[in-house]
């Protein structure tokens, strides 16, 4: 999903090291149970951009990178580290100090080896003398973890900004994981499956022909409950020679993905996710607009159905129920998850407010947490989660301008990843949903997680 994090944020974030990964129980030969589980050991892992680091230093890497914090029983390991970035070994390129490797994340076992592999896009990579051709690049997993790497080769018209975003998933159903990726203003599909010697399946443009369509984001998960990862991508359509601020999804199918239904917006759609809050079978599309009205934001969510997305709920802090009141910039929907907080088979999502203003704090930030339920999402079931979670209150904390819900622990609740300026945090799922019993800092987070 499209995500504005880098730019706002280097100029508050500092650099740290590495920490040597120990090694793990080896892998079936099958595709990995979990696509972030990069060593093979039944483990979740979490992956995410590092703090940035324009200029090379005693950590011999500059221009982006992925921090790593590898997973045991009971949750994260957070003496297991691993820094991913290009001038780690076997990984293709040099880091430069304009690259932004990092800048969008996402995962799957590609070459179905039973281990979890990172997908890195680094859009303002320059090629020969193709300045900002981008590129991404898959680092294979391993029993002992991320090691080497191979480029996605663009095609012809993806040679700008490649890999501005990304998204994995078995689109077409046959058992092996697909990519997806922006470049070029373009969305394209990769076909399963991949080798480290470069090779993939059959490639095709993802586009509106002749409608002026212009994708800019990804978000992937199933909504119309047919088995098969669906797509929606993040844009704008020029319809009477003005650009107009709309999603489009992808039903996926055999043949890899159909054109289905696309809404309007009045701003920008800055990320979305997936997820069925009313636990109907059918996964719903949670829209995060954090321009709309001023910069208030609001968070659009297109209920899912058997055919795709029909009719939509719009939330905001001036929902009945949500803490808060809605300001200008405060950019309710800067960053959006899904998962199930309290195992109680319903769905939850959670929004950032990254540039709330708390008791005279400019930019403190906090997480607001809707419960899925029968009805879906309500503000009645709202709570809000305050930056103060992970210390003393503080301004520019952008407490939330990143977010993901993933069970890290294993114990049937998705866990709380929340990104920070200063100190990101991991929050337990539990009966009541995200708890600070047992909060785990994550180390070294300095941009997006992976999706």
């Amino acid at each position: 999903m499209r995500r504005h994090t880098s730019a706002a944020l280097a100029a508050t974030l500092l650099t740290a090291g590495l920490t040597p990964l120990a090694l793990s129980a080896p892998a079936s030969a099958a595709v990995a149970k979990h696509y972030d589980d990069f060593n093979g050991d039944g483990y979740r892992d979490v992956a995410y951009g590092h703090y940035f680091k324009g200029i090379s230093g005693a950590d011999g890497w500059e221009g982006g990178a992925v921090n790593v914090v590898y997973g045991k029983a009971g949750g994260l390991d957070t003496s297991r580290t691993q820094v991913v970035h290009q001038d780690s070994a076997g990984v293709p390129g040099t880091g430069e100090e304009d690259d932004m490797f990092g800048e969008s994340i996402s995962s799957a076992d590609l070459n179905k080896d039973g281990y979890a592999d990172l997908v890195v896009g680094n859009p303002m990579e320059s090629v020969g003398s193709a300045q900002y051709r981008g590129s991404v690049t898959i680092v294979w997993g391993s029993r002992s973890g991320l090691s080497g790497g191979t480029n996605v080769t663009p095609k012809s018209g993806a040679g700008s900004y490649f890999g501005r975003d990304l998204a994995t998933g078995d689109f077409n159903g046959d058992g092996s994981p697909d990519l997806a990726a922006i470049g070029g203003s373009e969305a394209w599909l990769y076909r399963g499956g991949f080798t480290k010697s470069g090779t993939t399946g059959s490639v095709s443009k993802i586009d509106k022909t002749g409608q002026g369509w212009y994708s800019s984001g990804l978000a992937a998960g199933k909504v119309n409950g047919d088995g098969k990862t669906d797509l929606v991508v993040l844009g704008e359509q020029f319809i009477d020679n003005k650009p107009v601020p709309r999603v489009w999804f992808l039903k996926g199918a055999s043949g890899g993905l159909t054109s289905g239904a696309s809404k309007t917006y009045t701003s920008a759609p800055w990320t979305a996710a997936i997820g069925d809050f009313n636990k109907d079978g059918y996964g719903d599309i949670a829209v995060g607009l954090p321009e709309n009205n001023g910069g208030k934001g609001i968070v659009s969510v297109w209920r899912g159905t058997s055919s795709g997305p029909s009719g939509s709920m719009t939330y905001n802090q001036a929902s009945s129920g949500v803490s808060g009141s809605p300001e200008a910039d405060d950019n309710f929907g800067y960053a959006v998850s899904a998962g199930d907080t309290n195992g109680d088979g319903y769905a939850d999502l959670v929004v950032g407010v990254p540039h709330e203003d708390v008791n005279g704090l400019e930019d403190q930030g906090g997480v607001h947490v809707f419960r899925g339920g029968s009805g879906g999402l309500d503000g009645a079931r709202s709570s809000w989660i305050p930056q103060t979670v992970q210390g003393a209150a503080d301004s520019h904390e952008s407490f939330g301008y990143a977010l993901r819900l993933r069970d890290v622990t294993g114990d049937g609740k998705a866990d709380l990843g929340i990104g920070a300026a200063d100190v990101s945090v991991l929050l337990r799922g539990s009966a009541g949903g995200p708890t600070t019993t047992g909060l785990t800092e994550l180390p070294e987070m300095g941009g997006a997680f992976s999706d």
